[in-house]
């Protein structure tokens, strides 16, 4: 599987949210994808979502798939509700 990645995208990641599309390609390599699943917005129907498991914590990964197969990741951000629905932590 091949996977690409805008490098402007991923340097703002890296500075703005500490993780980078290399730590989430190091994740999913490492057994980490907690789900693969359809965007839930219609708007962007022609996406999917990752999650996976970064140090703990669930990041959800919007992504496309090239023609040639190929994913290109959009985003990566954290999410406290899929980290209690998929690892249990942050129960009140």
């Amino acid at each position: 599987m091949h996977i690409e990645w805008s490098e402007e995208k991923n340097k703002k990641l890296k500075a703005e949210r500490g993780f980078s599309f290399e730590d989430v390609v190091a994740a999913i390599s490492l057994g980490k994808l907690l789900d693969n699943r359809a965007h839930p917005n219609p708007e962007y129907q022609h996406q999917n979502i990752a999650v996976v498991n970064i140090e703990g914590y669930a990041v959800m990964v919007p992504y496309v798939t090239k023609e040639d197969g190929t994913l290109f990741l959009k985003t990566a951000y954290p999410s406290r509700k899929a980290t209690k629905h998929y690892l249990g932590e942050g129960d009140d």
